[in-house]
């Protein structure tokens, strides 16, 4: 029996890959790439105390708010993010400022300060928010596509929509323009944002699929890693 187990287990093959499930094709050039040959850009959007506004301020923001959706000729994607809050960097800042520390009263004081901190956190789960926005382009071709069309390709999952070059830099101008009046709209509104690069896009999804191992296992810079390879090469 045990052989014959081993041998099931040396002939079991491997499963499809995740990826093939996935709606991204690629991240390239500060864009995801979707499988239907549409494009994405996420920004990062800061956010603020509405309550600690007066009325007239509530008010006014409501107003640019308003004034804002009303302007959007596309749709937009609203994605909040909740984690629970990782402390363990700032813990260590704490300790090695306790250790350089040379006034006693003062290394005491950062001591307490980083035996509190922990503390809370081990209380009570402190939750970090995130908001992104997701600014989407869909070339004119892929809205005339019809029913048998998008038909077979729920029937081929793997099929991915390869993008020529120059299409994908006319498309990716047309989508960045999106972008800039998006964050033009939001500073109407007192929001700062910023547009995730290639790697932050990266380190985003991966985090998003990958939430456990996220926490463990960081994702090298993406510089570096073309710095290794040209120097492979």
């Amino acid at each position: 029996m045990p052989e014959m187990q081993s041998k099931k287990l040396a002939g079991a093959k491997p499963g499809p890959a995740v990826q093939q499930y996935l709606d991204i094709a690629e991240i390239k050039e500060d864009v995801v790439v979707l499988k239907d040959g549409t494009l994405r850009a996420v920004l990062a959007v800061a956010s603020v105390n509405f309550g600690l506004k007066s009325e007239d301020e509530q008010n006014a923001t409501i107003s640019a708010y308003v004034q804002f959706i009303n302007a959007l000729e596309h749709p937009l994607q609203i994605v909040i993010q909740s984690r629970k809050l990782n402390i363990d960097e700032y813990i260590n800042r704490l300790e090695r400022a306790e250790h350089e520390q040379t006034n006693d009263l003062l290394r005491l004081q950062i001591t307490n300060y980083r035996s509190f901190i922990k503390e809370l956190v081990e209380l009570g789960e402190i939750m970090s928010k995130r908001f992104f926005l997701v600014v989407p382009y869909s070339p004119l071709s892929d809205k005339r596509k019809g029913f048998w069309s998008r038909f077979s390709e729920l029937l081929r999952p793997l099929v991915t929509v390869r993008i020529r070059e120059e299409r994908f830099r006319a498309h990716r101008g047309a989508l960045l323009q999106r972008v800039s009046h998006v964050q033009n709209g939001l500073s109407s509104i007192g929001l700062k944002s910023q547009a995730l690069d290639t790697q932050a896009l990266i380190e985003l999804y991966y985090r998003v699929y990958n939430p456990d191992i996220a926490e463990v296992e960081k994702l090298q810079d993406l510089a570096k890693i073309k710095t290794e390879e040209s120097y492979a090469v």
